[in-house]
């Protein structure tokens, strides 16, 4: 017997799927029939299926996936496979197309998640596929390097340890000002090896269960960290320990355990990170013209009354279509994964 890899027919089926639900131009789905029909000729325009071996409810097998399929098998006799072997091959395909058909008679096309691969599927098909490594030249590389070489500096950066002591109704600020000065008197006879037990026993902000360590940070800060502890640290020496300051949190004790120098490197040391942004522009770019031809084309129309009424929650996240997760400020791509997967991959 014959054992049929599972993920083999579901990754060819998956196409049978996308091609079905594409063909339907974004219309409700009538019927399981109706919609296998039109998948059918959805495929049979994009790629040659070969010679039909089997329908299933209107839903062509053809050679060319079949072979695919059972050239993956090994025959009993070691060298093809018989006509049982054939036929077991075949059924496994029927059983995977009457599945497909059932699923989409339940509606599950309509799953976000099952959306959500569709669209990534559709998009390395008929998106990423077209932009590939060898279509950008090394001249034109080197060019986008010339043009935007501040982007690949690596710009100076200090590593910060911080301890805050919060101001706060039960903690009033003279109070807090005391605690403060009595932390750094703890930390300051050897704050290279103090100051992370210190800042895990008194420190009240995020890093505190990393002994207070925030990390390199460079000069334009990080999210979450307030400018004045950064503009402290950039003024600080290696191995010196700030006087308590305050800060909109609080106050704020400083440490700065190392510092990297500003690093400018060369365009052939840079050149795979070079790529790698010169594609993910094109990818962009060819994506907004396809989703736009798609628009279109497509029949829209927008309640702009519902639209307004709509709740929103100030700390929810803005609803996108399933499968599309912000990629730029210039573009809301599906998939920015898929983008960054496919983007290093020479063809």
């Amino acid at each position: 017997m014959l054992r049929l890899t599972n993920l083999t027919v579901m990754g060819a089926l998956s196409l049978s799927l996308l091609g079905a639900l594409v063909a339907c131009e974004g219309g409700e789905t009538t019927s399981a029939s109706t919609t296998t029909e039109q998948g059918t000729a959805a495929n049979a325009e994009a790629q040659d299926i070969g010679e039909i071996l089997a329908t299933v409810n209107g839903l062509e097998i053809g050679s060319t996936e079949f072979a695919l399929i059972a050239g993956r098998q090994t025959p009993a006799d070691g060298k093809t496979l018989s006509l049982e072997e054939r036929k077991e091959v075949l059924d496994g395909l029927i059983g995977e197309r009457v599945l497909y058909q059932e699923a989409l008679r339940q509606g599950l096309d309509k799953d976000p998640k099952v959306q959500k691969v569709m669209v990534n599927t559709l998009l390395r098909e008929s998106v990423y596929a077209n932009v590939r490594n060898s279509d950008f030249s090394d001249e034109e590389l080197e060019g986008y390097f010339e043009a935007h070489k501040d982007e690949f500096v690596v710009p100076e950066k200090v590593q910060i340890k911080h301890i805050l002591i919060r101001v706060s109704d039960e903690r009033p600020e003279a109070e807090a000002k005391a605690l403060a000065d009595e932390v750094r008197g703890r930390v300051a006879a050897d704050p290279a090896n103090s100051f992370r037990d210190v800042a895990t026993d008194f420190s009240e902000d995020a890093y505190k269960r990393r002994g207070g360590d925030v990390g390199f940070v460079s000069a334009e800060g990080k999210p979450g960290l307030e400018t004045a502890i950064v503009e402290k640290a950039f003024t600080m020496k290696v191995g010196e320990l700030s006087p308590v300051f305050k800060t909109e949190s609080g106050y704020s004790i400083v440490y700065v355990a190392q510092r990297r120098d500003r690093l400018e490197r060369t365009f052939q040391q840079m050149k795979g990170s070079v790529l790698r942004k010169v594609k993910n522009d094109r990818l962009n770019s060819v994506l907004e013209e396809y989703v736009g031809k798609l628009k279109t084309d497509a029949t829209i129309s927008v309640d702009e009354a519902a639209l307004q009424g709509v709740e929103l929650s100030a700390a929810g996240r803005s609803p996108v279509l399933p499968g599309f997760t912000p990629a730029s400020p210039e573009l809301s791509a599906p998939a920015g994964q898929a983008i960054d997967a496919i983007q290093v991959q020479g063809k």
